[in-house]
């Protein structure tokens, strides 16, 4: 199948991306506002088009230790869920972040704690970019603001998984997952054969191995020097994610005095925002984050000296403000505006609390 121009959901987006990079298999289990990701692929019978097996699960936890299994064998594996089903899975994602397993998972944010709401929210920076479960690890975390991003991450997310061997986290909204934009679509790729897996993984265990003894996929590690040993090794891997694949933009930040740094829906706001604020004089550009993990802190360090303060932009009670002011190091005054509880701010509210704290205050 060739590109294509579609109009479609984020959820839908992410989904169809799914089958068109050559994706083995989709592991999931239904939760609002992300269920959509499970019924367009149940409805294009994928299976059909690429071979690509798609399986509700009887759980969040067993349809992560199903993405553990395939990713095992050299699989492209995803699965998706909303804030509690992935907390759900955070035991999962430590034990293949653990075995350096690659797999891409999406989130769809939810407002919480708990059970919360079914809109949208931010709330989930700390389970996704802190580790969220336990041990020393990282997932990569990429941040789509636009339907079209949810379909470009996907294929993204799969060249980070293989090339570091580690989970990455799609990490979207209920606002950007339900929304409906244009999307342009890739060409269709083919799925791996067993030959090549084996050429193109040969840490992965496979019912082939020939002149070689079969691999041996686990987090276990009784010997405590050894756990050390693979623990250093997985810094020095982390070490090296955020030297080389930090990503963000950066939007009329040429004159700014002031920044936003916000992502998801919540850049989409603060867009509009400036537009009001520069109507007033008022000289405002937007850092936008695309990696939530690795934070790109170096970039943003380097606008400090050209800006009078920043606003961190978030529909949460504040949590990337916290990467934010380690950027900075405290050269210039960080605020937080935010909104919780699947509340979605304006762009209204969000310039007037910009205008307050450093031109009025």
């Amino acid at each position: 199948m060739g590109k294509e121009l579609k109009l479609m959901k984020g959820n839908e987006a992410f989904a169809e991306a799914a089958i068109r990079a050559g994706v083995d298999g989709y592991f999931g289990y239904p939760i609002t506002p992300q269920s959509e990701v499970m019924e367009y692929l149940t409805a294009e019978k994928p299976h059909e088009r690429t071979g690509m097996i798609v399986l509700q699960a009887e759980s969040e936890v067993a349809s992560i230790n199903m993405l553990y299994g395939g990713a095992a064998c050299g699989k492209k594996v995803m699965t998706s869920s909303s804030s509690p089903g992935i907390s759900l899975m955070q035991e999962g994602i430590s034990y293949m972040a653990g075995a350096e397993l690659p797999c891409v998972l999406l989130n769809v944010v939810r407002g919480g704690p708990g059970l919360g709401t079914i809109q949208p929210s931010q709330a989930d920076y700390f389970q996704s970019t802190k580790g969220g479960g336990h041990g020393d690890y990282h997932t990569i975390v990429l941040a789509p603001s636009s339907v079209q991003e949810m379909y470009d991450y996907v294929e993204l997310g799969y060249e980070l998984a293989f090339k570091y061997r580690t989970p990455v986290m799609v990490q979207s909204d209920g606002a950007i997952g339900q929304m409906m934009e244009k999307v342009q679509t890739g060409d269709q790729k083919i799925r791996l054969t067993e030959e090549e897996i084996i050429r193109n993984c040969p840490w992965a265990t496979t019912g082939k191995t020939p002149n070689r003894e079969r691999n041996i996929i686990t987090s276990l590690n009784l010997d405590s020097l050894v756990q050390e040993k693979h623990n250093i090794k997985l810094q020095k891997k982390y070490r090296e994610i955020e030297a080389v694949e930090v990503r963000f933009e950066k939007i009329q930040c040429d004159d700014a005095e002031f920044l936003f740094v916000a992502y998801g829906t919540s850049a989409r706001i603060c867009l509009k925002s400036i537009q009001i604020l520069r109507a007033k004089g008022i000289k405002v550009g937007l850092f936008r984050p695309i990696t939530l993990y690795p934070f790109p802190k170096e970039p943003l360090y380097k606008m400090v000296k050209n800006v009078k303060g920043i606003l961190s932009v978030e529909m949460s009670a504040g949590q990337m403000i916290e990467d934010i002011k380690l950027a900075v190091e405290c050269k210039v005054p960080v605020y937080h505006f935010g909104r919780m509880g699947g509340i979605i701010p304006s762009p209204t509210e969000v310039a007037d609390f910009l205008e307050h704290q450093f031109i009025k205050g």
